[in-house]
């Protein structure tokens, strides 16, 4: 999940009460929530265990202990990342180091040229939103999918994957496909827990697909080439919604009863679509396959830097917008979303502080290295640590989002990659893919929740009623899908590495 403002309005609608994906329950008017009451608690005992360490390891860990505990109070990210970070500094180190870290964080964090780049996507994210785009690409994939056996299925993961790669947001794209599709598909007869399945699934791609913001920042975080690291996800991002594609093509042929094709859907296999239509519909959103050309081609061939190519998409993302919104206050629209990319890239920035406090807290500690020669001396083999991996970062799912993943584990887990023959760009693709499988899985996956609590509005579930044991339910057609292709690039890293090989050979 991106930090994008525009999304928080969205997620206090559709989700409980969170911090960094933790759920609280809150207690009588006037009251604190028992939830926050024990994770203060902790916090509490986890400073005073810091401050009372006799060794710098034993510092370090108090200083993790410290800030997961003050992310489940719902203190924001960064401040939970720099206030541990900070507090591990002062006491291993003392008042030199800590200033030093408070005087320069902020400025290497921030001042990298390729972390540019990162406003720009944002920009032109929000403003192909509010030009309306959501409406028109998932028109456009309804109607020149919509013939096929599970035709809506597949469009919805065809739109999912281009409008979150769009929007940088799995949350935000989730909500709005959500509204849009899930009644379309249940008035196509779908079966219901296909139906929230498909909106759930929708978006894990576009996280892979430039622009992704989460790349952008795990390309900050890991050091890593901005530009190589968006081209490693293409490949990635567009098989797998490709094998949910399929996915629905097999329901469709073999249970066709599951979506709309049996007695239940008269009314959807009566409709009829002209060709007319579809090339309308297609004609209508001209403008993203162009940005995508802008965007990808100037960086695939090497005529813009990925700098440049941000600038670039972005430049066109803003004729567009004006060009769609003409006769709606263009003018408006472009502010508010400047406004927004200025608020958006504030937070990111914030964020990435945090982590690099993170990463100078763990160097002073010595707790990189301890975690280090610890996993190397368990003597696993790289699909074991990989395995490993999936399962942590799957449990970590139920209560933290993405972006809280990758700043709590990345500084950690990076010595570690060397003894494992593990690809730091290849990684960044393994990372996003299971953080996004994670924000999905039960008993906890905040996107379940989102889709839920959206399945409660009538105008949304058309009179049907979703449990949320029928959300939960719903994913068992599509996690083990998700895994499988875990393991596949873990056992092909070229899946992701061979596009980036092949532009910068150019």
């Amino acid at each position: 999940m991106s930090p994008t403002t525009s999304d928080s309005s969205v997620e206090n609608q559709t989700t409980p009460p969170t911090g960094t994906g933790a759920r609280t329950r809150g207690g009588p008017r006037g009251r604190l929530p028992l939830g926050f009451l024990v994770s203060a608690g902790i916090s509490l005992a986890c400073a005073i265990g810091l401050f009372t360490s006799v060794s710098d390891v034993a510092s370090g860990l108090w200083a993790i202990a410290l800030m997961v505990s003050l992310m489940f109070m719902g203190m924001p990210i960064p401040v939970a990342l720099g206030l541990a970070s900070v507090l591990g500094i002062y006491y291993v180190s003392g008042t030199l180091a800590l200033t030093n870290v408070l005087s320069t964080s902020a400025f290497t964090a921030s001042s990298s040229w390729s972390m540019t780049v990162l406003p720009l996507f944002i920009f032109m994210g929000l403003l192909l939103t509010q030009a309306g785009l959501t409406q028109r690409l998932y028109r456009a994939t309804d109607l020149w999918f919509g013939w096929l056996p599970a035709g809506i299925g597949i469009g919805t993961t065809a739109a999912g994957a281009g409008l979150a790669s769009v929007s940088g947001s799995t949350i935000g794209m989730t909500y709005a496909l959500g509204r849009a599709g899930i009644p379309e598909m249940l008035r196509a007869g779908y079966d219901r827990r296909v139906a929230v399945g498909t909106i759930i699934i929708a978006g894990l791609p576009g996280q892979l697909i430039p622009p992704s913001i989460l790349l952008v920042v795990y390309a900050g975080i890991a050091s890593v080439p901005v530009g190589p690291q968006l081209i490693a996800g293409v490949v990635p991002g567009l098989a797998i919604a490709f094998a949910y594609a399929l996915m629905f093509l097999f329901i469709g042929i073999f249970l066709p009863t599951l979506v709309g094709r049996g007695r239940n859907a008269q009314a959807h296999e009566d409709r009829t679509v002209t060709w007319g239509e579809r090339f309308d519909a297609l004609a209508k959103i001209w403008g993203f396959p162009l940005i995508m050309l802008v965007l990808f081609g100037g960086m695939f061939t090497g005529v813009f830097t990925p700098s440049e190519a941000g600038a670039a998409a972005a430049g066109m993302s803003l004729v567009l917008a004006v060009f769609y919104t003409w006769r709606d206050k263009p003018l408006a629209q472009v502010t508010a979303a400047a406004v927004n990319t200025v608020k958006a890239s504030a937070a990111v920035f914030f964020i990435l502080i945090g982590a690099e406090m993170l990463t100078r807290m763990l160097a002073v500690t010595g707790l990189a290295e301890a975690v280090t020669g610890f996993i190397t001396g368990l003597g696993l083999s790289r699909f074991a640590f990989l395995c490993v991996l999936i399962v942590l970062y799957i449990f970590m799912g139920m209560f933290f989002d993405t972006m809280a993943m990758m700043l709590l584990t990345i500084p950690i887990l990076l010595p570690t990659f060397s003894a494992f023959d593990v690809d730091l760009m290849w990684f960044g693709i393994f990372i996003v893919l299971l953080g996004e499988i994670g924000m999905i899985t039960p008993p906890v996956g905040v996107l379940s929740y989102v889709v839920y609590n959206l399945c409660k509005r009538k105008e949304i579930n058309t009179g049907v009623r979703i449990s949320l044991g029928d959300v939960f339910t719903s994913l068992l057609w599509f996690l083990p899908l998700s895994i499988a292709f875990l393991l596949l690039l873990i056992a092909w890293p070229d899946l992701a590495l061979w596009l980036p090989s092949i532009s910068q050979a150019q």
